[in-house]
């Protein structure tokens, strides 16, 4: 990547980046998405480079910050991108430890990578954003929102827990035994296994073409991102996935695919219930890849939501149901209920 000037990070935040932009080709394309102007800042906190991404073409809705998971880079969302940025600036990030950015060692957990992500929204000068987080993203953006209420006045979670059970602990152990070896095919198999639903669980959109994107991306990874992978193994093996801290009382929705069979809808609805101000429902016809596997769909979602508009009556997702959990300022998890379902 060509160097630029960078923002240098120690726990201390600057509130505009002084750098010159990277530019990026402007994108475009679709009947329903407009060209957006992109550029490419390197942020330095606590030592390590990172890169973020930001499109703006016009709009002026709060601007949206997107967290992706563990598998997904700054670029991975530009379809969605192209319907966002029509009601406000579209910012993505490459994290320290993931993508482009620089090694992170496993001692620095979810804590460094929300105060990463708080270096970066300073540097940016945003004062205010729409906070959408998904899978290991989603675990960092309900972190940022515990730590920096302040900055957050939306907050989408897709594909996310409160807990990484045992079985899923005991597979990252082994994972990291396999990169050791050098097992990557059988590495790739086993989490497009893993994030893709069983044939018979119900009917999955693009199902075949989404689980051979995600085999190929993991079997092509480079010796670069291989080390990262298994640095992120031993990341959630270190830290918590979830701490039951305050969560500002903000618009918060929770989203998972009708058959996700690693964050189930279940775990999705807990999740809910731990936020003061929350709604659940599922994506039709996807699993825990549903922005994937409905990627217009699930970027009318984003849109609906993170622009204050209402999730009712859409064709591809059940009607949302409430939760009222914990008020804000208390810790979250505790005393949560919920409305509009029974079978729990």
């Amino acid at each position: 990547m060509p160097s630029s000037a960078t923002v240098q990070g120690q726990g201390s935040f600057t509130h505009r980046d002084p750098a010159v932009p990277l530019p990026v080709p402007a994108q475009g394309g679709g009947p329903d998405s407009v060209a957006a102007a992109v550029e490419e800042r390197e942020l330095v906190f606590d030592g390590l480079t990172y890169v973020c991404r930001i499109a703006r073409a016009g709009g002026t809705g709060t601007p949206i910050l997107i967290l992706g998971g563990s598998e997904q880079n700054r670029t991975s969302w530009t379809r969605h991108e192209k319907r966002l940025v029509q009601d406000a600036p579209v910012v993505t990030v490459d994290l320290p430890g993931y993508g482009g950015a620089d090694f992170l060692p496993a001692r620095y957990g979810v804590d460094h990578l929300a105060a990463a992500t708080r270096h970066m929204v300073d540097a940016l000068g945003l004062e205010r954003i729409g906070l959408f987080g998904t899978c290991f993203g989603g675990a960092i953006a309900l972190r940022f929102a515990q730590h920096y209420p302040a900055y957050v006045e939306r907050l989408l979670l897709s594909g996310m827990t409160t807990a990484v059970t045992d079985e899923y602990t005991a597979a990252m152990e082994r994972w990291d035994r396999m990169i050791a070896r050098g097992d990557t095919l059988d590495i790739a198999r086993e989490l497009t296994d893993r994030f893709m639903s069983p044939p018979g669980t119900g009917t999955v959109r693009k199902h075949a073409a989404v689980a051979r994107l995600v085999y190929q991306q993991i079997a092509g990874q480079s010796p670069d991102s291989l080390r990262k992978s298994a640095e992120h193994n031993r990341r959630l093996l270190r830290h918590e996935w979830y701490r039951p801290e305050p969560c500002p009382a903000v618009p918060a929705l929770v989203v998972t695919g009708e058959h996700d069979t690693l964050t189930t809808p279940d775990m999705g609805r807990r999740v809910a219930s731990v936020l003061p101000d929350a709604q659940f429902l599922t994506v039709l016809e996807t699993d825990h890849l549903a922005p994937l596997e409905r990627s217009t769909d699930f970027a009318d979602l984003m849109a609906r939501f993170l622009g204050g508009r209402p999730v009712t009556g859409l064709p591809y997702a059940t009607a949302p149901e409430s939760f009222v959990g914990a008020p804000a300022g208390s810790p979250v998890g505790v005393g949560a209920g919920w409305s509009g379902h029974d079978e729990w």
